[in-house]
């Protein structure tokens, strides 16, 4: 394990120069990049000194947490079609249930529609991505065209009609997630 870009990340963190950490800590500035770049190791003793100023405790700091996954491949993604409504649901980041947003990526056939949605919990954000819909919120009724965008809060009735021939792509983000 390379303990300095973890030390380095905790000093950032802390919002402390490698002087003032040498400094709280009784150590020099020196000694400090040295363990940044891991070209020296602390002993125990001194590295207890270092995650006291940090306020991390030694098991904390050597506990190996899971990273979160940041890529996600095509191959990844969970897709959902329905033939009645001529649409396909594309969720992009799996497992959306333990994050704050879902988003997925929407295909509806020309003149495709999907069913309306009751009111719930949250906000809704999507951008065209092609063609163009009819976006109904309640009793109005608003239409985006690509390369434009809408955002709502959930607690209104919704449904989104495909105006033309051709097929509609959308990103959609919905907070919290609901596809999942």
């Amino acid at each position: 394990m390379k303990i300095g870009e973890k030390l380095k990340r905790l000093r950032q963190a802390n919002s402390l120069t490698q002087e003032e950490l040498a400094n709280r800590a009784y150590l020099t500035k020196g000694f400090i990049s040295q363990l940044e770049r891991d070209q020296t190791s602390p002993s125990i003793a001194t590295l207890k000194d270092i995650l006291d100023v940090l306020g991390v405790s030694l098991a904390d700091f050597f506990r190996d947490l899971p990273q979160d996954r940041v890529v996600y491949p095509q191959s990844a993604r969970i897709t959902t079609s329905n033939s009645t409504t001529a649409c396909r649901v594309e969720v992009l980041v799996p497992d959306a249930q333990n994050r704050m947003m879902d988003p997925v990526l929407v295909t509806l056939a020309g003149g495709a529609a999907l069913p309306p949605q009751e009111p719930h919990e949250g906000e809704e954000f999507g951008i065209v991505l092609k063609g163009a819909v009819s976006l109904r919120l309640d009793n109005s009724t608003f239409r985006v065209k690509q390369s434009e965008c809408f955002y709502f809060r959930s607690d209104r009735e919704h449904a989104v009609v495909n105006l033309g021939k051709q097929e509609v792509r959308i990103l959609w983000v919905v907070t919290p997630p609901i596809f999942g």
